[in-house]
Order: structure tokens, then C-alpha cells, then sequence
């Protein structure tokens, strides 16, 4: 089976929980028409309709479902102070930022009209990022074992991750996703363990810390969107 048409929603800068009932709102009626086609075999089958959310978040950690909550540095009391919220999630990996200036990519993608791999539905996604800071001549990569795209210090082997990615799956439709570091405020991550990572070689970056200007946010959202219809071979409408 195949899928050519992605519906895209930009839903603007959120707190955590609405991006997350909106995800929901979208994988519950996916979830419904599947389980209506499975217990009505003999009928016409209905067709689900993947999408893509975009947002930025208001500042926010979230703790993957393998996490260790020892990897919050910052206290409640300073939580509270600074005005950053604290998440569990049933996502996967450890401990991230979300806050402004950061692009969060939420796909909902029926994956029986893809694929059934999930390594390989990271990889793609991973792609995407990759493609998109080409065109601000930056070379992403993958680090073996380390899901996420980052950059290289060309001179030592010192690591800087661009963006995080934790998803979940349920009767195959995805949930969760990427956060791209584009004007990101990288002090936020002073008060994690980022991903859990504690390899001095490795750290946080965004594209504007590394070409020293700001960038903009909607020229990247539309790159991203036609790299996601490279990778994925879709169509993204709104």
C-alpha cells in the first residue's frame, strides 16, 4: 500500500500537553479506521490520512520512557523560577529540551502505507535533518548508537547534536518526533543531561550558534517540508 498525501499543520507555539493532545487527536482517528477495517474485513476499506505538526514549544524537559530522572539537573524550585516545566513522556530516549526557537516535528504517519521498520522510519527521519542543514552548508551526521543528527569539529573529535528524535509507535502510527535546534537559547540545557549523554565530546548546538546569525524559522519549516517529501516519496498539503 501506498500513501501520497501528507495533510501539514503548523500549529504555532504550544505548551507540551496541547501539542500532545493535538498528536493524539490525529493518531486516535487513524487508530479508529484501522481497527474498523480489521473487524469488517468483507467491506470497503477506509483509507487513514497521515500528517505532520510543526510547533515550537513554551521551555519544557521531557523524559523519555527509558530515562533516568538523574539526569535533571535543576531542582523543582528552579523549575519553577525560571519557568520551565517538567514531562514524562512514552517516548523514546532519555532527557531534552523544548522551548522557542526550536522547530518540533510531530509525524503521524500510518506506517502499514510505509513500512514496517522502525530503524529505518529514525533513519529517514534523521535524513531529513541531514538534507535540510546542507542547505545551510553544514554536513549532519549520525553517530553509531546515538539517534539524532550532529555535527563534527573538523580539527578534533568533538561532537555537537542539532537535533534530538524520540518517538513511539502504536498499531504502527507514529507519535512524538524531532527537535531541531534553529534560534534555540542553548542555556536551557545547562540544567539536563541532554539525552542522557555525559561524553565530554559531546554537546548541544543549533544552526544559528554555528553560522553566528539568526535564522528564519519558516525558511527551514519549508525546507523541511519538501525534504520530507523526498525522503518519505509524499505529497504535503495543508
Amino acid at each position: 500500500m501506498t500513501q501520497n498525501n501528507i495533510l501539514y499543520k503548523d500549529i504555532g507555539r504550544v505548551g507540551y500537553d496541547e501539542g500532545l493532545r493535538q498528536q493524539y487527536e490525529f493518531h486516535d482517528k487513524i487508530v479508529d479506521i484501522k481497527l474498523k477495517n480489521k473487524n469488517n474485513p468483507e467491506g470497503s476499506r477506509m483509507q487513514t490520512q497521515s500528517a505532520l505538526l510543526f510547533c515550537e514549544h513554551n521551555p519544557v524537559y521531557t523524559l523519555g520512557k527509558s530515562g533516568k530522572i538523574n539526569n535533571l539537573i535543576f531542582s523543582e524550585d528552579v523549575l519553577v523560577q525560571k519557568g520551565i516545566e517538567f514531562k514524562n513522556t512514552n517516548r523514546g530516549g532519555d532527557i531534552t529540551y523544548h522551548g522557542p526557537g526550536q522547530i518540533v516535528g510531530y509525524p503521524i504517519f500510518d506506517l502499514d502505507y510505509f513500512y514496517h521498520d522502525v530503524h529505518r522510519y529514525v533513519r529517514d527521519i534523521e535524513e531529513v535533518i541531514i538534507l535540510t542543514l546542507q542547505n545551510y552548508g553544514l554536513e549532519g551526521m549520525r553517530i553509531k548508537g546515538a539517534t539524532g543528527v550532529w555535527l563534527k569539529d573538523s580539527e578534533v573529535e568533538q561532537y555537537r547534536k542539532v537535533c534530538a528524535i524520540g518517538i513511539h509507535i502504536s498499531r504502527w502510527v507514529t507519535l512524538h518526533g524531532f527537535a531541531f535546534n534553529i534560534n534555540t537559547d542553548l542555556d536551557y540545557f545547562s540544567g539536563i543531561i541532554p539525552c542522557g549523554i555525559q561524553d565530554k565530546n559531546k554537546s548541544v548546538t543549533s544552526i544559528s550558534k554555528e553560522l553566528g546569525l539568526k535564522i528564519e524559522m519558516d525558511e527551514v519549516k519549508e525546507l523541511l517540508l519538501k525534504n520530507f517529501e523526498k525522503v518519505f516519496d509524499v505529497t504535503i498539503f495543508e
